[in-house]
């Protein structure tokens, strides 16, 4: 996986690895002509000597340089000249449109709102198949799962490594028939459902699969997405059963057979979110997902899928920061730089090839603990940046998850601060209004000019698969984490609340609580499946699943059987495991 080299263009074989597009050239139609420059230079000149020196004189800059959280460089002021070789129909051009920097779809959302999508999954199945009846009920329009740590790392609810963590932070999931109660009275051909899961994500779509036919629900129908990003656990997350190669092999499984089977479903959520929670920068969150992006194409396309046959259902997850202003370029530049890529490198040529469409998520790690109601102020300002950066799908973090899962009213908060953005900002009546900006068509370049930059250094390495091995992004990411905490360490970086304006004695507020009679009832379901179920046609599946493993064939057809006959989440992953071992991280300074 990962060593072969492609011999052309082809949109079959995909492009030779390392040949990312540059940053385009300077067309002669750039947005400002030569004499104009010149006269904005000059009145800059002029400004920089009056006034602004004059009112320097009186009241210095608060700091002596002034940067975005990615180190970008911010000029006192950003005018036509900031922007000089800016080429509209080139590089902004319109909603819709090639390179899509405006937005995926032409009326954005005068013509639909973004989806809600409020994350939810605790304790059993059964909990959160009431919690998302609830949230259903006060107007989210997606359903967003969360799955607890044994489901995640590919181990049952009975086994010594889960305990302790049963249904915690997330739903526990181990058979068919927890998918049947999770799922139950939701018409899964009426919604879209996304599942936050990665190592055992093909287990999770075989039975999402499996309970849909119970419910009489064809494939085909079926509308969400599943994460899938093997690539970014091995760079940031750190969840994972087997070595990087098998594991992105499967995710490519997954990607052909939906392909073929289930054209409304998202194979791949690839993943920024978690590489930005990690500690990296935007700039290296957007590159470094980008690159992810890349291999997988790459993989798919080596192994003789046509691009144009699956890149359309490829979908992105993207962390919303701080840093306003940069986190609104990010999305701009990240529609552009992979539209270029998929058309340029790949040879795309359906327009729903080249879109980047995206779910986005406020950023778990700038939640604090202390004075925790300013989360629901660093939300509002997140949620409203990827608002108008042109997201399709957004979750809002709850007040209280730094504490644990939130409470029904915390993330019913959390769901008000979208409708309010949605239904009282204005920003559904314009389309791209940040567009135009010269500060943030700045940052939009300075971001795609960066990013560009890393996904050479990744191709050079022989793609991001490679890069990953190597650990290449885990150290860029490392770096970054130790920067920002030094700087809130030592004053430079203010956190409100907590290195500035704290008080003493914070009230405690509500939190939801699991009790550990969820694992016990887990465990008993677990239990009661195991005796009903036949055990010589699991072993004939299971015997399937290893065999596909072994052969190099697309593993999902076999885990739906499996599933179908109640082999569980734990057996599966121990097959994988049997097949292509266990992995286990170098150590790396």
């Amino acid at each position: 996986m990962g060593s072969k080299v492609a011999k052309d263009l082809n949109p079959q074989h995909g492009a030779p690895r390392g040949e990312t597009p540059a940053a385009p050239d300077h067309a002669d139609t750039a947005l400002y002509g030569r004499e104009e420059i010149a006269q904005v230079l000059a009145g800059r000149d002029a400004w920089t000597r009056e006034e602004l020196a004059d009112a320097l004189a009186r009241l210095p800059r608060r700091k002596p340089a002034f940067q975005t959280d990615s180190g970008i460089p911010i000029p006192d002021v950003l005018d036509p000249a900031s922007v000089r070789e800016h080429d509209y129909l080139r590089d902004v051009g319109w909603p819709g449109r090639y390179p899509f920097t405006r937005g995926p779809q032409p009326t954005m959302y005068r013509g639909r709102l973004w989806t809600m999508r409020q994350f939810a999954g605790f304790g059993t199945p059964k909990d959160t198949n009431a919690r998302f009846k609830y949230l259903l009920q006060h107007g989210m329009t997606g359903l967003s799962t969360a799955f607890d740590m044994p489901a995640l790392m590919g181990y049952d609810a009975d086994h010594p490594m889960s305990r302790g963590e049963v249904g915690k932070e997330g739903v526990a999931i181990s058979t068919l028939e927890d998918f049947e109660i999770l799922f139950e009275g939701i018409p899964l051909g009426d919604v879209t459902t996304s599942m936050t899961i990665n190592a055992t994500a093909v287990i999770a779509l075989a039975m999402y699969v499996a309970v849909a036919e119970k419910q009489g629900v064809p494939r085909a129908k079926l509308g969400g997405t599943i994460q899938a990003d093997m690539l970014k656990e091995y760079i940031a997350q750190k969840e994972w059963m087997i070595p990087p190669a098998p594991a992105v092999k499967i995710v490519c499984d997954m990607i052909a057979f939906c392909a073929k089977e289930m054209p409304r479903w998202n194979p791949v959520s690839i993943s920024g979110y978690h590489i930005r929670e990690a500690g990296a920068t935007a700039v290296q969150e957007l590159a470094f997902t980008l690159a992810d992006g890349i291999e997988y194409v790459q993989e798919c396309v080596e192994r003789g899928l046509a691009v144009d046959d699956f890149a359309q259902r490829l979908s992105f997850f993207w962390d919303v920061h701080n840093d306003f202003f940069e986190e609104v370029a990010k999305f701009r530049a990240a529609r552009r730089i992979w539209a270029r890529t998929m058309k340029e490198r790949f040879g795309a040529k359906r327009k729903e090839s080249l879109l980047l469409r995206t779910h986005a998520q406020t950023a778990g790690v700038s939640l604090t603990a202390q004075q925790p109601y300013n989360n629901v102020i660093r939300t509002t300002l997140q949620a409203f940046a990827a608002v108008l950066g042109g997201t399709q799908s957004l979750h809002t973090n709850s007040l209280d998850e730094t504490y644990a899962l939130p409470t029904e009213e915390a993330v019913t908060i959390a769901l008000r601060t979208q409708q309010l953005i949605a239904y009282e900002s204005g920003a559904d009546r314009v389309i791209d209004p940040l567009g135009g900006s010269y500060y943030v068509e700045y940052l939009t370049d300075e971001m795609e000019r960066r990013a560009l930059e890393y996904i050479r250094k990744i191709d050079a390495m022989g793609g991001m698969l490679r890069a990953v091995e190597e650990g290449f992004p885990q150290r860029e990411i490392a770096e970054s984490a130790y920067r920002w905490q030094r700087e809130i360490e030592s004053g430079e970086r203010t956190v409100v609340g907590v290195n500035a304006f704290r008080t003493e004695g914070d009230e405690p507020i509500p939190i939801l609580k699991i009790d550990e009679t969820v694992a016990r009832e887990q465990i008993e379901r677990l239990r009661a499946t195991k005796t009903r179920r036949s055990g010589a046609r699991v072993a004939e599946t299971l015997a399937g699943v290893e065999r596909a493993a072994r052969d190099g064939a697309n593993l999902v057809p076999p885990v739906i059987e499996a599933v179908k006959a109640y082999a569980t989440l734990g057996e599966i992953s121990d097959v994988l495991r049997k097949v292509h071992g266990v992995y286990r991280e170098d150590g790396r300074f």
